[in-house]
């Protein structure tokens, strides 16, 4: 038993290396060497996949849940996995002492852990989303490696180039981040410290008592169909299991598994020396009819059901007491980040292409910012209180340095929320996100009497144009159908720190025609065109 055992566990352990070194490669890759499809394994998290509808993951995932238990969250959930490596990295150079407890058994706070998913997803269906940014375990993940691991990347990248360079060998270049804010490396932080805290004094806390995935799995885990068990004529209540469970869900004196709680990690029957914890076929049913005392069995069985109904209707009764102040809320956050007046200060954010507008993507986003990563021209950037609270952390087109490619449908593509719907490049070229707003008292043409033009130069849908103005000078002027909101214009503008031409959002997005090809004529030349 204990050599198979032993091989669940590394199966385990190989399955969450196959799944989490792609995820957190995908995240730093700071050069776009990874291709795209590894945007795949995010659509598999769990509350991406509630948020874009995705069902048939849904499906596949409560499948396997009620088979095998919360092998999710020990396998596929990147915060999960990162979690172990820092209960690892703790456990370093620590010598085990017989009979101290690393972990030991905690009761469940099941109550608290239902009624905060309930809250949580009662204030999303109504547009108040915050409570999942904040608590969504892969956004937190995709912060963290963002705004943390990812710098660092570049800055040892930029290290070692700067060397290299020093001895003519030119095989790293130097990369320039311009999407760090101080709000994403805030929250990366808080993240970060949140995980390494909890895990080294609770272990999984945070996934059996905060994460709403996990609140939502440990509902089917509990009836799941392959679940650890202890074999109760071998055990002999060392206590050996009850250290090593970082879910602090096996309580060894009374030979229990919470299997709500527990993540399947395999710790506790590699740990066991007698073999009395087996992972098998034991459902619900099956154990029931094999209970050593069947006296007894009703009474704990009509107390759990008891106490399952009231955190029922407890979870019930809050959820609904919560709706009026979920829809006050979602109120309050839509005012705060609607376009509030006709100055550039005053102006809403820019949502990127393919989020519809700005209410759908602030409902949809939890601020995962895979898209900032993915973006090859930067423009995407994490927004602070700059568009008020219910707009923090998610990403917004700043054009400050840079523009929207206008063929790029990357962060369309990457997004497991589908906060960002994917978008065909046709589709790309014809969404506008915003409009040009020429601001004559600002441009150097007006204030300089000097020539320029580049706003006009750098518009691949020629919206912006120049057109006479003193003399031979020429100004800009802009023909808001054919203006997408690319950003091409505002990025080149030379006036600094306030552009002569920025672009105003659109609450909700517009089409535009594609722009008229200039027809090419053929000319036949006739003795050699002179």
């Amino acid at each position: 038993m204990k050599k198979q055992t032993n091989y669940l566990k590394g199966l385990r352990v190989l399955l969450a290396i196959l799944f989490f070194i792609p995820i957190l490669l995908f995240f730093i890759d700071f050069d776009s060497k990874l291709p795209n499809s590894l945007h795949a394994l995010l659509h598999l998290q769990i509350i991406p996949a509630i948020l874009g509808l995705s069902f048939g993951i849904l499906a596949f995932q409560l499948i396997l849940v009620l088979l095998f238990g919360r092998i999710y969250c020990s396998t596929i959930c990147p915060v999960g996995v990162f979690q172990d490596i820092i209960n690892r990295l703790f456990c370093i150079g620590k010598k085990k002492k017989k009979g101290s407890m690393r972990f030991k058994y905690s009761k469940p706070l099941n109550l608290f852990r239902y009624l905060l998913v309930g809250v949580t997803l009662a204030f999303a269906i109504f547009g108040f989303t915050e409570l999942l940014v904040w608590l969504d375990p892969y956004s937190n993940f995709g912060r963290i490696a963002t705004n943390l691991f990812r710098p660092v990347i570049v800055w040892g990248n930029n290290m070692i180039a700067a060397i290299l360079m020093g001895m003519d060998n030119y095989t790293l270049h130097h990369v320039t981040l311009k999407t760090i804010t101080v709000s994403g490396l805030i929250a990366g932080g808080l993240a970060l410290l949140t995980f390494v805290v909890m895990t080294v004094f609770r272990g999984r806390f945070f996934c059996n008592t905060l994460c709403p995935a996990g609140a939502i799995l440990s509902f089917i885990s509990k009836y799941s169909f392959f679940r650890i068990s202890f074999n109760k004529l071998v055990c002999n209540s060392c206590g050996s299991c009850e250290r090593t469970c970082k879910a602090e869900a096996i309580d060894s004196k009374n030979m229990t598994v919470d299997t709500s709680r527990c993540v399947d990690c395999f710790n506790c029957t590699s740990s066991c020396t007698k073999g009395s914890l087996q992972y098998r076929f034991n459902p619900v049913f099956k154990k029931e009819k094999t209970e050593k005392n069947p006296l007894s069995a009703p009474s704990s069985n009509l107390s759990h059901e008891v106490n399952s109904r009231r955190v029922f209707l407890a979870t019930g009764v809050t959820v609904a007491a919560t709706l009026p102040v979920a829809l006050t809320l979602a109120k309050k956050t839509q005012t705060e980040t609607k376009v509030m007046g006709e100055t550039d200060e005053e102006w809403g954010p820019v949502t990127p292409p393919g989020s519809i507008g700005l209410e759908r993507f602030k409902d949809k986003c939890t601020g995962c910012h895979i898209c900032v990563v993915k973006c090859p021209t930067q423009v995407l950037r994490p927004a602070g209180l700059e568009y008020g609270l219910g707009y923090m952390l998610r990403p917004y087109v700043s054009y400050k340095s840079s523009y929207c490619n206008y063929e790029c449908t990357v962060c369309s593509d990457v997004c497991p929320n589908h906060a960002i719907l994917p978008l065909t490049v046709e589709q790309k070229k014809t969404t506008q996100v915003g409009i040009a707003t020429f601001v004559i008292d600002r441009c150097i043409v007006y204030t300089e009497s000097t020539d320029c033009g580049a706003c006009s130069e750098h518009c691949p849908t020629q919206a912006v144009h120049m057109i006479p103005y003193e003399g031979t000078l020429t100004i800009p002027k802009v023909e808001p159908e054919l203006c997408i909101g690319c950003g091409g214009c505002e990025s080149i503008c030379p006036v600094n720190p306030r552009r002569a031409i920025l672009i105003k959002s659109n609450a909700e997005h517009k089409f535009v025609e594609l722009p008229m090809e200039e027809e090419v004529k053929d000319i036949v030349i006739d003795d050699f065109g002179f």
